[in-house]
């Protein structure tokens, strides 16, 4: 699953296409697949891509019409936009993001009057919903997103650790419901940057601890940002060219017995709540 930084990646490319350079009215939309499209594909007829934002790791286009359509691309989801001269992709690498498009992978065709939105998900997890733009921030599954890390102080990150006492601090912090946009790259890197180890029970993450993995989280994911994103084996920009933070930035994610930059042990890695987990044994004790 795309973390915040990729998304935010992808958002910027398509907001280049979509709004910037004018793609123009909707004039059709082609379903491919029911369940990877919510809402009535009429909704968004004639109307034209007026903003793209982002909601943790959701994108939203606002359209002219006083509707939005929500887009979550999941494991596997790739939002690939061409005009016949230019082609943008975000997503899931694959040869895709040069083939000739709509293919067995395409759920969704969005037309425009300058160019194509394709969809694609190979697993079938991703959607898009249509929303009235004022219902946004009620939609259920946007609803229930926390705060981001830009808009979270510490205090609040400990208060929301106390209702989750007993929980390993890399489970929790991962809860979209806790706080949004942290997934496995970001939570491992902002744990070493906080020198918090990732299996402490969350009750046992003091006030100043919180601040830190706060602190941490913004920290990495701007680099990341800067950097184009993550992209390991399944993400890329939405130019499709690959983010390099894993190589600039990155201290203990994919580094396992290589040395910690901090302290010279090496990283180790373990699991944690089934999720693959790495940190250094010596600045992050239990």
């Amino acid at each position: 699953m795309p973390e915040l930084p990729e998304v935010e990646t992808i958002r910027r490319g398509l907001e280049e296409c979509l709004t910037r350079k004018r793609s123009g009215r909707v004039l059709s939309v082609e379903i491919l697949e029911t369940k990877s499209f919510i809402g009535e594909p009429e909704e968004i007829i004639s109307a034209d891509v007026i903003a793209m934002r982002r909601r943790g790791k959701a994108l939203i286009f606002d359209l002219s019409n006083g509707k939005s359509l929500i887009c979550h691309l999941r494991m596997t989801g790739q939002m690939i936009w061409s005009n016949g001269k230019e082609r943008f992709a975000g997503g899931h690498p694959n040869d895709n993001f040069i083939a000739e498009l709509p293919n067995k992978q395409t759920r969704v065709v969005i037309d425009f009057e300058n160019g194509r939105l394709f969809f694609n998900d190979q697993r079938k997890f991703g959607f898009m919903k249509v929303v009235p733009t004022n219902g946004v921030e009620k939609d259920a599954f946007i609803r229930k997103l926390a705060k981001e890390p830009w808009e979270m102080s510490g205090e609040e990150l400990y208060a929301k650790l106390q209702k989750h006492k007993g929980a390993p601090i890399k489970s929790v912090i991962l809860d979209q419901t806790i706080i949004a946009g942290l997934g496995n790259i970001y939570a491992d890197e902002a744990l070493h940057y906080a020198m918090v180890n990732p299996k402490r029970k969350a009750g046992l993450v003091s006030k100043e601890d919180a601040e830190k993995i706060i602190a941490g989280a913004r920290t990495v994911m701007e680099k990341s940002l800067d950097a184009g994103g993550s992209t390991i084996r399944n993400y890329v920009k939405s130019d499709g060219t690959r983010g390099d933070y894993l190589e600039l930035f990155a201290e203990v994610f994919n580094r396992q017995g290589k040395e910690c930059r901090r302290c010279g042990e090496k990283i180790v890695k373990t699991k944690v709540g089934g999720r693959g987990t790495h940190y250094c044994p010596r600045c992050q004790k239990t």
